[in-house]
């Protein structure tokens, strides 16, 4: 499996930071035609999860039920004030798995990878996974 890894900086606390262009191009430079791209984030307080990316508002109400979900407030006992981030970055999950096909990631019609943000702003490490078969060179006549 080769390993790369892309940098990501958010702007505010919460925040859905749509990284699809990022690991298309680094599934381009691997050469990679069929596998798999696992996408992990080494973070406590962010996340990574695949939805839609037509609509804006959809990654606006993502959030927006997280924080209902789990409010910024609460009776936590974690020092640092962060808790909620703790949170939603679990529900959410820290991984996602994308099939490559033909050189591209297989995500459907509306589909987009985001990092998902919880205590920003941050610069933030996302690192790539690339396994499967490589494109074969010309053969040798």
């Amino acid at each position: 499996m080769r390993w790369t890894e892309i940098e990501v900086s958010t702007g505010s606390r919460d925040q859905l930071v749509d990284v699809t262009g990022a690991v298309a191009d680094e599934v381009r430079k691997s050469g990679v035609e069929n596998g798999i791209c696992h996408v992990y984030v080494p973070h406590t307080t962010a996340g990574v999860t695949i939805n839609e990316n037509a609509d804006p508002d959809v990654a606006r109400d993502i959030l927006a039920g997280l924080a209902r979900l789990v409010p910024a407030q609460g009776d936590y006992r974690h020092d640092e004030g962060n808790s909620d981030a703790h949170i939603k970055a679990s529900l959410v999950g820290f991984s996602a798995m994308v099939p490559v096909i033909d050189g591209r990631l297989a995500l459907g019609t509306w589909q987009g990878v985001y990092l998902c943000e919880f205590d920003g702003p941050r610069r933030r490490r996302m690192l790539l996974g690339l396994t499967g078969a490589k494109q074969e060179g010309p053969t040798p006549s």
